[in-house]
């Protein structure tokens, strides 16, 4: 089965980091920050785009990443952030 993004979620696009240039941010972005393309609704604006990192395609929602709200989401990837760093 596969999970759609919850509304109004965008954890996947604030506690990652991604080390891969993206539309408005070219060395990437820490772990914690707002990716400049997370819209006001929490939407991705390069959502389906050519320009869109691969990171963030290779992302997909599932029910342990996601939790039941979204600030379970950003709880779980800040610690997954942790556990893979270098």
């Amino acid at each position: 089965m596969t999970l759609s993004c919850r509304p109004g979620c965008g954890a996947c696009c604030i506690a990652p980091s991604i080390t891969s240039p993206l539309p408005g941010m070219p060395n990437g972005k820490p772990a914690g920050v707002p990716c400049v393309n997370l819209l006001p609704d929490y939407r991705c604006a390069v959502f389906g785009k050519p320009e869109r990192p691969a990171f963030c395609g290779g992302l997909q929602p599932e029910a342990q990443m996601c939790g039941d709200s979204r600030a379970g989401a950003l709880i779980w990837l800040a610690q997954l952030e942790t556990a893979t760093a270098p």
